[in-house]
């Protein structure tokens, strides 16, 4: 056997809730790309609120894989929730910097009917993302 490897201080940090935790890891500049809006978010501010609102609407988030680099630059994490009812499964695919922070955050989902429940609860909660956003500036 074995021994398991240790969970990343990211999936850990998701998987207790701990949105602050998960805001320490992002970098300052770091972009995030959405599975439903075309252009990118740029900056922790905007990406750190964006994260918590989806805390928010999913439930049931259960991450099923971890896919990682030899050099630990690269992750991807495999994930099934549910949104509006609709069973999702998506992949968080992060890029970290020097520091070990998440500069590079891209979110990709399915099925269709899913990514469109998730487009329409975040949109509901388009106005509190920005406020929070720029309240952090």
């Amino acid at each position: 056997m074995h021994s398991a490897h240790p969970v990343h201080p990211f999936r850990k940090a998701v998987e207790n809730g701990d949105m602050a935790a998960v805001a320490a890891q992002l970098a300052d500049d770091v972009v995030f790309t959405s599975p439903v809006a075309f252009k990118p978010y740029q900056g922790k501010p905007v990406t750190a609120a964006i994260l918590r609102a989806v805390s928010q609407v999913f439930e049931d988030f259960t991450y099923v894989r971890e896919i990682a680099n030899p050099d630990g630059r690269d992750h991807a994490f495999v994930f099934t929730a549910t949104v509006a009812g609709k069973q999702l499964q998506g992949c968080d695919f992060l890029h970290f910097d020097e520091d070990g922070k998440i500069d590079e955050f891209t979110v990709m989902v399915r099925p269709l009917s899913a990514a469109q429940a998730l487009s329409e609860a975040m949109g509901a909660r388009f106005e509190q993302i920005a406020q929070e956003a720029s309240a952090a500036r």
